[in-house]
């Protein structure tokens, strides 16, 4: 793969997830936000505060300085502040995500094999852009099982919901797709 395609396809795959820890945070109230499971876990509210300080860590000035910024303090991102509310919080997280997709988009193939440094370790871009799709991958994934248990039995299920796979296979059949080159 090409590196702009490579880039479009971080974009999509990028998008794809924030749209699914959206989908899945607009099935919660204020309260649920705010609320974890045990004294142990993290609401959905401190996962978001922490994927938001990330986003804008990783992906401000990504290629010439590290991912890591001096001001970030990344502990208090798992702390609930006073300031902090669902408001305020979805603004970091929209602008992180900002962000990250600006910056992949003026990326050029000249880039895809620089190397930028995370918490001084070298990578390439590829394998940077790489690391964190799996990380906000890991933690979409804690947001979509801590909104499913908050939100209880009103949950609308992301994807094919329970007993209705032979349903939607049939239904995927049905349509045509283009063909992609093999």
């Amino acid at each position: 793969m090409d590196a702009p395609a490579y880039f479009a396809h971080a974009i999509t795959a990028f998008r794809s997830l924030k749209t699914t820890a959206d989908r899945a945070l607009a099935q919660i109230d204020d309260a649920a936000f705010f609320r974890a499971l045990d004294p142990e876990s993290n609401s959905p509210a401190l996962v978001v505060k922490h994927v938001a300080g990330n986003l804008r860590s990783r992906w401000t000035d990504f290629l010439t300085t590290d991912g890591e910024k001096p001001d970030r303090n990344r502990d208090t991102e798992f702390v609930t502040e006073g300031a902090d509310s669902r408001v305020s919080l979805m603004r970091r997280w929209d602008a992180g995500w900002e962000t990250l997709f600006a910056t992949l988009a003026a990326l050029t193939p000249a880039d895809f094999g620089r190397t930028v440094t995370i918490r001084t370790e070298p990578h390439t871009v590829f394998d940077a852009i790489e690391r964190q799709k799996t990380h906000y991958a890991y933690h979409v994934g804690q947001i979509v099982l801590l909104a499913k248990h908050l939100a209880g039995r009103n949950w609308k299920s992301l994807s094919v919901p329970r007993g209705q796979s032979d349903a939607y296979n049939a239904e995927m059949k049905s349509k045509e797709f283009p063909r992609t080159r093999s």
